[in-house]
């Protein structure tokens, strides 16, 4: 039976009250999304195809060998003066990648982020596909960042392309509900990158990140309080935060769909539901309540690696494949642990079958570990414990309950053999741990 009372809701004509900062100034808290960020930094290099349907994702970068090379051998070709026929299209795509982003025009066609890249070719055929440059897009990434905070210092890193700013005690953060703070970090942003970008600024960084999207691209939209019925309870629930398939499919079960419609239920009927803890905080965040700060450092909560194949592989006639890429993912979690120095406890394999079925098992270990061959180990362990008799798409293997290498909180690190601490995963020691690993196969799965 649905929550969703048969008359329409009553609620209360007064706003919540203002959120305001120590200082007793008014909370403004900005969320920063790039604009398409990985198809617009690929159309700096090739500027011919603004406007047109572009999407990225798919293979390895090679495009770039072939489109550079000129077509009678004389040598290589300017980007910017490479004709538009000459690009790759969308319908010749053959492959099982996914789609990184899309511009604008392409997204007009249905096309958008994580779809499969055959079913955004029967969408939008004659869009150009290009590959992710990774290295350009950090890059870019570490320059529109350093812009900000120049101006505003207080900036939560929230990925690649997107940010928090704390605007409250910022000169000009203010002004206008921060409207005249975000057109200076756009502005300087556009000047040092050629790239733009849409900022939302409200009383929390939950209202932030729904007014981002507001007014897309290259808009500013404001929030305040007493906005909250009139922009934001019109809004699907999918849309906060932290609501994601599974519970907004439970709520639409139950009759709600808007975000007004879950601030219009009894708090103890969401905790029925929903349980104590995220009954409570739906029912918060229906009201536009969030006294979470904007924090500039945060620790990572796992570091995982993972890969869509190909072709769809199976356990027993694709075993010797499958060896090497799971054995080169958990080489590849050892490093990042390593590089950035921490140590996990639990370690997790992921799965997705020819199905689209996901399968997760994860491990936690007596002692922390950022040792290849360990996580190897306990990554096989995990597989024992999932169904293998139907092909597989994909593969991951993730690594959890981080801490720093040297937290005294943390207990022993796992000894590799000869007593060797289980870090360190470059140069002779990670050749060293590949034979290890190599050693060990024969009795694991893969």
């Amino acid at each position: 039976m649905s929550g969703v009372t048969a008359t329409e809701p009553d609620f209360p004509e007064k706003s919540p009250p203002a959120q305001s900062a120590p200082s007793g100034k008014l909370r403004r808290i900005a969320h920063l999304d790039m604009d398409a960020f990985f198809a617009s930094v690929e159309l700096l290099r090739y500027p011919q195809l603004k406007g047109l349907p572009v999407v990225i994702g798919g293979g390895r970068r090679k495009v770039d060998d072939l489109l550079l090379q000129s077509p009678d051998g004389t040598g290589p070709r300017e980007p910017c003066f490479i004709p538009v026929e000459d690009f790759p299209l969308l319908r010749d795509y053959v492959g099982r990648g996914v789609i990184t982003t899309a511009t604008y025009p392409a997204r007009q066609f249905g096309v958008g982020s994580a779809m499969g890249m055959m079913k955004a070719a029967r969408l939008c055929p004659q869009a150009i596909v290009l590959p992710v440059d990774f290295d350009e897009v950090r890059k870019y990434s570490r320059a529109f960042k350093a812009a900000i905070l120049e101006i505003a210092p207080v900036m939560q890193d929230r990925g690649v392309d997107e940010v928090y700013i704390d605007f409250t005690e910022v000169p000009g953060g203010q002004r206008e509900g921060g409207r005249v703070l975000a057109r200076l970090i756009q502005k300087s942003i556009f000047d040092k990158t050629g790239l733009t970008c849409s900022i939302g600024v409200a009383p929390n960084r939950l209202l932030a990140k729904m007014a981002s999207e507001f007014d897309k691209p290259n808009g500013i939209s404001i929030v305040y309080e007493e906005d909250l019925q009139t922009r934001i309870w019109p809004l699907g629930v999918r849309k906060i935060n932290g609501i994601g398939p599974k519970a907004g499919e439970k709520l639409a079960g139950l009759g709600i769909q808007t975000i007004g419609e879950l601030a219009a239920q009894d708090p103890q009927w969401l905790i029925a539901k929903f349980g104590k803890s995220t009954g409570a905080w739906m029912h918060r965040v229906a009201w536009g309540q969030d006294e979470s700060p904007v924090v500039t450092e945060s620790e990572p909560v796992s570091m995982s690696r993972e890969t869509t194949f190909d072709r769809d592989l199976h356990a027993v006639r694709d075993r010797a494949e499958l060896s090497r890429i799971f054995t080169d993912l958990c080489v590849r979690v050892a490093q990042d642990l390593e590089r950035k120095g921490y140590v996990a406890r639990t370690i997790g394999i992921k799965l997705r079958y020819d199905d689209f079925r996901i399968a997760t098992r994860d491990h936690t270990a007596e002692a922390y570990t950022a040792d290849a061959a360990t996580i190897r180990q306990l990554a096989g362990q995990c597989l024992k414990r999932v169904p293998l008799d139907r092909r597989l798409r994909l593969l991951g293997v993730r690594a959890s309950g981080l801490v720093r290498v040297g937290d005294e909180s943390a207990p022993k690190v796992a000894a590799g053999p000869e007593g060797l601490p289980l870090r360190a995963t470059t140069g002779m020691a990670a050749r060293r741990q590949r034979k290890q690993i190599e050693a060990m196969e024969n009795g694991e799965l893969f």
